[in-house]
């Protein structure tokens, strides 16, 4: 007889169909738990980089709005401390359009006295030596810190005299367009 048909009755049941069903083959982890961590390192990686990219976009914008007020700041002190007095009805005007609330208010109560004063001085060139933001205002202006030199041809029309002052400005947005709310002179 061939090796094939001595099958005992043990043997047998080694060669029959297993009514439960095919045996389960085991669980493999691998690829879940790949899976389960490459998902975890792509949303960490996606919520730094948004992270990053929000810190980003808003410093960029602290410093536009910064370097806005400076320029302006900068602009308005180079026009306010030259002095023009051939011209005082024109600087009044100029700096009285540049105001906005207690300054335009004391500027206006002033006016007349200081276009006399203007049109008294001798002509003056303003500089601006250096300027920076000390603090922004709960109403959105600027605190700016102002260091200015002013230079007089002195009365034998050779020498020149040279004065520096410090300012603090207040300035706010109004609409599209940067006012001066408050100008104190430090000493």
């Amino acid at each position: 007889m061939s090796p094939r048909r001595q099958v005992d009755s043990a043997d047998r049941d080694f060669f029959t169909a297993n009514v439960d069903g095919p045996p389960k083959p085991p669980f493999r982890w691998g690829l879940p738990l790949t899976t389960a961590l490459s998902v975890l390192v792509v949303a960490a990686a996606l919520a730094a980089s948004i992270f990053m990219a929000v810190g980003h976009e808003s410093y960029r914008r602290t410093q536009l709005r910064d370097a806005a007020a400076l320029d302006y700041v900068r602009a308005f002190m180079t026009s306010y401390t030259s002095l023009d007095p051939f011209h005082a009805n024109d600087y009044a005007d100029r700096v009285l359009a540049q105001g906005t609330g207690d300054f335009a208010k004391s500027f206006k109560e002033k006016m007349n006295e200081i276009v006399v004063q203007v049109a008294r001085a001798e002509p003056t060139t303003g500089t601006v030596l250096e300027a920076g933001v000390q603090r922004w205002n709960d109403n959105g202006g600027a605190d700016v810190l102002v260091a200015t030199k002013i230079s007089t041809t002195g009365p034998d029309g050779k020498s020149t005299i040279e004065s520096g002052n410090r300012w603090v400005v207040t300035t706010i947005e109004e609409g599209q367009q940067w006012k001066i709310s408050q100008l104190i002179q430090v000493i």
